[in-house]
């Protein structure tokens, strides 16, 4: 399953929604790697290992299943999460991506690859729609918390530092 979508950040034309800077998308989105458990009620445990110029290990844990995958960050471009495969987890990989197409505007692009085939993904496609659908909520909520800690001031520089 390939599947991607974006999330609108900012638009000049909608006054209704708060503008943030690129500096306060991307550290939302680097604290939503670093500290997942602020953004997924349901994950037990994180812990980051290997910690590298540029990138992490972690391992969540939610309940008896563990997940082991490797964070790797383009500085306020990119968050790229890569899933080796491990036990009955096949690899995968998420890609955000933090995209202005045109002044003032905005937006988070969420890139899913499961790494499964053509045919897997036929084989699987009313289960690929409802992970689709969850993968869509989820980062709806990832947003939607970067927005809240961006109005708190959370994110801004002085507050991190």
């Amino acid at each position: 399953m390939k599947f991607e979508h974006l999330i609108e950040i900012n638009d000049p034309l909608n006054p209704l929604i708060d503008t943030l800077t690129r500096e306060q998308v991307w550290r939302g989105l680097v604290l939503c790697a670093e500290s997942p458990k602020l953004f997924v009620p349901h994950l037990d445990e994180c812990t980051i290992d290997e910690r590298e110029s540029g990138s992490f290990r972690r391992s969540r844990r939610f309940g008896e299943l563990v997940v082991i995958d490797r964070v790797l960050l383009t500085p306020l471009q990119e968050v790229r999460y890569e899933v080796p495969e491990q036990g009955e987890i096949a690899a995968s990989s998420l890609t955000v991506t933090i995209e202005t197409p045109a002044e003032h505007t905005m937006f988070v692009r969420f890139k899913y690859d499961d790494g499964h085939d053509a045919e897997t993904d036929k084989a699987n496609a009313m289960y690929d729609e409802y992970k689709k659908s969850a993968y869509q909520e989820a980062d709806i909520d990832t947003i939607r918390i970067v927005r809240e800690m961006a109005g708190a001031g959370r994110l801004d520089a002085s507050y991190l530092n």
